[in-house]
């Protein structure tokens, strides 16, 4: 997740009420570039044998599409990058940090997993891509439940105020593996309820509060993801990856992701330098583009 300043083929940055947020598509890249401290971010792209340096240690990794970033007090340097990065850093307003929790604490560095940071970073994917906007209550409203999110698994004290209703991140990070082994099938509120162990009812209420997003509206951004990562790093046909997202109804597939991205899939492909290409998921091989491979855990 380069800083915007390496040369990038493409930047947004926003400042919203309690965080900023900055969404890079970086060219493939053997030079060093930079994520600031203080942040928790998303890489919505995968990358084989990525090198990077947070706190004077050396890590090189598969980076599985989704994983969650959180740099606390050191930043990240990636040293090599050899396909297209996607990425979403947000940066908290510090002064949000030590408001939900006694003082400001110290968020521990970390690499993996994070359902909820994923769905929150989907919403600000939206609006970056699409060039629409949040409005300040809406925008607030999801930098509080990052904030304690973030103090809560990171921080080295509880909030002050913790969430109340919603899931714990077990449940969560185990639903959002199951949407993404599933993304070519067909998916149900009753499916996805039934993963979390609780009535359609009370899941579809408790993921909302937990990530600021509908279970159905995940989803969505989950198969637009997925659709986006093969169109720039395989050779199938527009048809075969609306087929491998679970949209087999092209031009709703087509709609749906201009939606999403304010692009066509065509575009994003033409405008996208990928590597040798490779099958899409679900097509003509049994491992996804985005399957996990290695992620260090901090």
């Amino acid at each position: 997740m380069p800083d915007k300043d390496t040369g990038g083929v493409g930047v947004d940055v926003r400042q919203w009420p309690g965080m900023r947020s900055e969404y890079n598509l970086i060219a493939a890249s053997e030079g060093a570039t930079r994520t600031g401290p203080h942040q928790i971010g998303v890489a919505f792209s995968s990358h084989r044998r990525a090198v990077y340096e947070v706190a004077g240690r050396t890590v090189e990794a598969d980076i599985p599409a989704g994983s969650v970033f959180v740099t606390g007090r050191e930043p990240i340097t990636w040293f090599r990058t050899v396909e297209t990065t996607e990425a979403l850093e947000i940066y908290p307003d510090l002064a949000l940090v030590a408001a939900l929790a006694p003082g400001l604490p110290e968020i521990a560095p970390a690499a993996g997993s994070d359902g909820t940071v994923l769905a929150i970073a989907s919403i600000l994917q939206r609006v970056h891509l699409a060039g629409s906007t949040l409005s300040d209550l809406a925008a607030s409203t999801l930098a509080h439940r990052l904030v304690g999110h973030l103090v809560t698994h990171y921080g080295d004290v509880r909030p002050t105020h913790p969430p109340v209703g919603g899931l714990d991140r077990r449940t969560v990070d185990r639903v959002i593996e199951f949407v993404d082994a599933e993304l070519s099938g067909v998916l149900t509120l009753d499916r996805l309820a039934a993963v979390a162990m609780l009535s359609p009812f009370h899941f579809a209420r408790a993921f909302k509060v937990t990530t600021g997003l509908a279970p159905h509206r995940f989803v969505m951004a989950r198969r637009v993801q997925r659709a986006t990562a093969l169109l720039r790093g395989s050779s199938a046909g527009v048809a075969e990856i609306a087929h491998a997202v679970g949209l087999s109804n092209v031009s709703h597939f087509r709609r749906v992701f201009r939606d999403h991205t304010g692009a066509l899939p065509g575009q994003v492909r033409e405008n996208s330098k990928i590597g040798p290409p490779e099958p899409a998921a679900g097509v003509r091989s049994s491992r996804r583009a985005d399957d996990p491979v290695l992620v260090p855990e901090r």
